[in-house]
Order: C-alpha cells, then structure tokens, then sequence
C-alpha cells in the first residue's frame, strides 16, 4: 500500500493569520506535515507520497517521493488514484494528532473503503483499497460526498470516529489541542509560541511575549 499526504507550504493557513506571521505559518505547516510521516513511518508505512504544488528542497531528508501537480486537489488525487494498483491512504497535513494506532487500525480495516470525517462535514483521511474504482470530491461536505461515492461503487465503508485525526489545525483555537494533546515538532513549535491560560468555560490561548 501507498499513503499521499496533499500538502502546500505557500501562504498555508491563512487563518491563522491573527496571531501568526506568513513565515511562521509555512514554518508550522512543514512541522505537522513531519509529524504525519513520522507517524505514517511508526505505522509501518514506508512508501509515503508528497502530493505538492511545487518542489521543496526543505523535505529531502524525510525519504519520501514528492510528487509536483500545481492542479487543483480533486483533480491531483483522483489522477493519482487513477494510476494505482494498490491500496491508498490519503491522510492531510494538518493532523499533527495522528498517532501510528490509529493508523495501524483503518489500514487493518476489513472493509472497502474507511473514511475519517473531519469538523464541519470534511474528510481527513480516506483509505481506499481499490483506488481504481474510487474518485474524490473534497471541498463542502466531502465526508458526505465520499460516504456516497462509496455507496455508488458497492465498496463497503467503515466510519472511523477519532477524536485526534478528526482534529485539523485550521483555527487559532485549534492550537489548544497541540498544547493538550499534541506530540512533535509541532507541539514543540507551539509550546515556544503560545501558552494556555484558563478561563471560566474553556482553555485560552495567549502568546508568549
């Protein structure tokens, strides 16, 4: 089996922008797509795609194949999944959570096809053992999306509830769930970043001055 992990460093997580700069922002994306490999790489997944926009020369030391296509994701992943013969994972960047257990647990799935929904009706991992017959449709509610494309393809589908890989760092509150449940170069980064402070219903981030 293969795993590709999606991944652009250009003016990445722009949502972030309130509290980081453009710098630190490509900085921190690179740390948690480290993190996925290196949890891919715990799970005994030794054949990791990068599907990237461009080169970056900042990657070579992860042993890993980067695979340059500018196009847009659905279109750079279903050309992928077209081209395989052999089961894919498809894990994001953004999950620095991601442990090998859960890894080891969706590769292991008996079923068709296991899918990893992400907040507000999005999808973060997908695992797919026949990618031939499968095609993607990422953007909006892409877990529905994916969930009905399984149906459609008579692939049987496994939901798998994960609190960690359902976890994408897209918002600054996002960065609590580092700072509690976070492993990594990326905890490391936001440790040096940010602080908790609590309040009187949920955790608060502040930086360090």
């Amino acid at each position: 089996m293969r795993a590709v992990i999606p991944y652009k460093k250009e003016n990445a997580k722009s949502r972030l922008s309130p509290i980081l700069s453009r710098i630190e922002r490509e900085q921190f994306v690179e740390l948690m797509l480290r993190d996925v490999v290196f949890s891919l790489r715990e799970a005994g997944v030794n054949n990791i795609d990068i599907l990237a926009t461009s080169e970056y020369r900042s990657l070579t030391d992860l042993n890993v194949n980067i695979v340059i296509d500018p196009n847009d994701l659905n279109e750079s992943i279903n050309q992928y999944l077209e081209k395989m013969d052999q089961p894919v994972l498809i894990i994001m960047a953004d999950l620095p959570l991601a442990r090998s257990e859960q890894v080891k647990n969706i590769i292991s799935s008996s079923e068709d096809v296991v899918i990893v929904p992400g907040k507000g009706g999005g999808t973060n991992v997908l695992f797919i053992k026949n990618p031939s017959r499968f095609h993607v449709q990422y953007y909006g509610m892409s877990f529905c999306n994916h969930c009905a494309i399984a149906k459609d393809m008579q692939q049987s589908l496994r939901i798998y509830d994960s609190f960690l890989l359902s976890t994408d760092i897209d918002e600054p509150h996002d960065i609590v769930e580092i700072l509690l449940h976070g492993h990594g170069f990326s905890l490391e980064y936001a440790q040096e970043k940010f602080e908790l402070e609590s309040g009187r219903a949920r955790v608060k981030l502040t930086s360090i001055q």
